[in-house]
């Protein structure tokens, strides 16, 4: 590790500022790269929103600066904010046109944070190496010549769900220092070197939304579609929403049924008709499945040095921190999977990825294509 130089992902935040402390403790020569990947301006999304519920990036900015000072390294900083529209933002609003739930956090991390700042930091700034403060591992497994991505030790924490898409190049040039800790352990870390994100409240939901309401930030870019809410199992009209394509499978909140004398859950989406169906909440078979077929699936590792068959059985989730369930996965081309359920999982949901598990193995991840009752 001497004379190995790591660009540390410094976001302003206690994990990724704990990260940077590590390595330098273990002998890497560390430098920081802070990265602005939205601009509320420039992208015209304040429609509906006060300027003080727009991402606070700025003060995000200043928290690494103060980090930085303290470890006494060089903090670079660099906007991908055109890299991730195109890559990130457009397939995302696309997605949400279709009716469709995707994840962006997901293709951020395959197409800016591990391939956009990877190449800025290896070609730009002399990196050996990246870092970032995810809940991760890297392992190279010398049994299949590969490198494996491992769950965090703290499993609440654990981020590899939001890694799936990652590649053998990208995890051969990643650390992850924070694998092995668990968080109370990193506050306790960023207290004993008095950063001021010690602290700091963890960030949720998508960064370029903030703390805003979810609904009024899509409606920048997807103008209202007005329609009839449904009632699935009656037909009976109940109300009338804005516009199907704001609404997720299995959704409770925010129906505007108040007047009903039971409380109702989304359970059908219909784009072209602009209907929204309901159900009651005591009926929820709307939301089971017993299989569903996974597209544009990314094995980290090559699948047939695990298993020597085309179809086996591993865990996966269906969503951020869902219980691992068992599955049987039949591979039915290079990357379009099937993804079969021991028990009945309730809404799972197109566009959002299925990502499979072998123990400790994150085995890849895709998109949910279609949903089989």
């Amino acid at each position: 590790m001497k004379n190995k130089k790591v660009i540390v992902g410094l976001s302003g935040g206690v994990d990724s500022s704990v990260a940077a402390a590590l390595l330098i403790e273990q002998g890497y020569e560390v430098e920081c790269l802070f990265m602005r990947n939205w601009d509320s301006n420039l992208n015209n999304d304040f429609l509906g929103n006060k300027l003080e519920d727009i991402c606070p990036q700025e003060q995000d900015y200043m928290d690494a600066v103060e980090v930085a000072k303290k470890l006494n390294v060089k903090l670079h900083r660099i906007d991908f904010i055109k890299e991730y529209w195109d890559y990130v933002f457009e397939y995302f609003v696309l997605e949400y046109k279709k009716g469709r739930t995707p994840n962006p956090d997901i293709l951020c991390n395959k197409f800016i944070k591990f391939d956009k700042f990877l190449n800025y930091a290896l070609s730009k700034l002399g990196a050996d190496y990246i870092a970032m403060g995810h809940y991760a591992g890297v392992k190279y497994n010398n049994e299949i010549n590969e490198f494996e991505l491992i769950r965090a030790v703290d499993e609440s924490k654990d981020q590899t769900y939001f890694l799936c898409q990652l590649n053998q190049y990208q995890l051969s040039k990643t650390l992850f220092p924070l694998q092995s800790y668990k968080k109370s352990e990193i506050r306790d870390i960023a207290a004993k070197y008095g950063f001021i994100t010690a602290n700091k409240k963890d960030s949720t939901g998508i960064c370029f939304i903030g703390e805003r309401d979810f609904t009024k930030f899509l409606q920048n870019y997807i103008p209202n579609q007005p329609g009839k809410i449904i009632d699935i199992s009656t037909q009976k009209v109940l109300g009338e929403h804005i516009g199907v394509m704001y609404y997720t499978i299995g959704q409770r909140k925010g129906l505007n049924l108040g007047g009903q004398p039971e409380p109702y859950y989304v359970a059908k989406k219909d784009i072209d008709k602009k209907i929204l169906y309901v159900s009651k909440l005591t009926d929820t078979s709307y939301l089971e499945s017993t299989k569903c077929l996974v597209k544009e699936f990314n094995f980290i590792a090559d699948i047939k040095k695990y298993f020597d068959s085309n179809e086996f059985s591993c865990t996966a989730k269906f969503r951020y921190r869902q219980p691992d369930v068992k599955v049987n996965v039949k591979l039915l081309d290079n990357s379009l999977v099937e993804i079969e359920y021991n028990d009945q999982i309730r809404a799972v949901t197109e566009g959002q990825q299925a990502v499979l598990y072998l123990n400790k193995v994150c085995l890849g991840g895709g998109v949910i294509d279609k949903v089989i009752k």
